[in-house]
């Protein structure tokens, strides 16, 4: 079915397009009686307006662009709650797309949403964008003057507003943490290797070993790809029976190991402590329950949304650029033994 447009509008009171447009958004130019009459017809007809026109002609869409690595990590599904809650409260649409840590296709998203369907983006850079280092789409996106937030992945070679999480804080505090449960051999398990927070997280957490004057152990850092067996990795790193903690740096990688330990009838927390990073659901209810590092997901979105609807905003489009930085939390749970009084 054909669908009807303005110029069927027009043709059919032998007006022309912009009197017919005018008409349909109550302008003063027209008269009552015309103006009734078109928007009775455009009614009849299901008349619906081309949003895309219309943003080009008044410069503006309403509607905020968002690009994250994964939307099945519970993180990313908090940052985007929070920044759905907060464009909605400031009259803002949002346009959600995943990269699913993929260069290529963060590149095609990034060439779609320069096409002017979006006022500003938020943006969380592929583990493989960064990876490559290669960020010229990001700055080819930029040139056309529309704003962008990035947040939590995050690189210095672009400058725009930025929201990020302290991961190399958050990885020393949780590497002192198990430490003061009791720990001596900490072990990393990441399938996150090649982005910025992974790296940030590990070197929190060399840090923590080189204040207590231990020696980093290049063998304990487990990279687990898409195609690797972490089953089998895990099995080569719990064979010497030294490692009495673990760090996943993600919430899923927790789980999993998790699950491996307890078919491999290994104590948690007794023989084995398990932490990992983002507090969602399936940490709290698997069990013991998962000590987490809560990076406060909800927050980064509301805090990415808002600076971006800022940015938009404002008079003075020369504003310097600024960085929030956000604190995490550590949850403990059963996976990992107490805290000494």
């Amino acid at each position: 079915m054909k669908k009807f447009t303005l110029k069927d509008i027009a043709k059919h009171f032998s007006v022309s397009v912009s009197t017919a447009s005018k008409a349909i958004n109550d302008s003063h130019e027209i008269s009552e009686e015309l103006k009734q009459r078109i928007q009775h017809y455009a009614k009849a007809n299901n008349y619906r307006p081309n949003r895309i026109a219309l943003s080009l002609l008044k410069k503006n869409t309403k509607t905020l662009g968002v690009v994250v690595p994964s939307i099945l990590n519970y993180f990313f599904a908090q940052v985007f709650y929070g920044i759905e809650k907060a464009a909605n409260a400031r009259g803002y649409n949002i346009i959600s797309c995943t990269s699913d840590e993929s260069f290529v296709k963060e590149q095609r998203t990034l060439e779609l949403f320069s096409t002017g369907t979006v006022d500003g983006l938020i943006l969380s850079l592929a583990e493989e964008t960064q990876s490559k280092e290669d960020y010229e789409h990001v700055r080819n996106f930029m040139s056309y003057q529309i704003p962008l937030v990035m947040f939590d992945r995050v690189c210095d070679e672009i400058q725009c507003d930025k929201v990020v999480v302290d991961d190399e804080e958050a990885g020393f505090n949780i590497a002192e943490f198990l430490f003061d449960t009791g720990c001596k051999k900490i072990a990393i398990v990441s399938s996150i290797s090649n982005s910025s927070v992974g790296k940030l997280r590990i070197a929190g957490f060399k840090k923590s070993l080189a204040q207590r004057g231990l020696v980093y152990e290049d063998k304990l850092n487990v990279k687990v790809g898409k195609e690797d067996d972490l089953q089998l990795l895990l099995t080569l790193l719990l064979a010497s029976k030294e490692v009495d903690g673990i760090i996943a740096l993600d919430e899923m990688t927790a789980v999993d190991v998790l699950n491996i330990c307890k078919q491999k009838k290994i104590k948690v927390p007794e023989e084995l402590a398990i932490v990992g990073f983002t507090n969602g659901k399936l940490s709290k209810y698997v069990s013991p329950s998962l000590t987490m590092v809560s990076q406060h997901g909800k927050y980064i979105g509301e805090t990415s949304a808002n600076m971006l609807i800022d940015r938009i905003e404002q008079v003075d489009k020369e504003l310097p650029y600024t960085t929030k930085l956000v604190k995490t939390s550590i949850i403990p749970r059963e996976s990992t033994l107490p805290l000494p009084e």
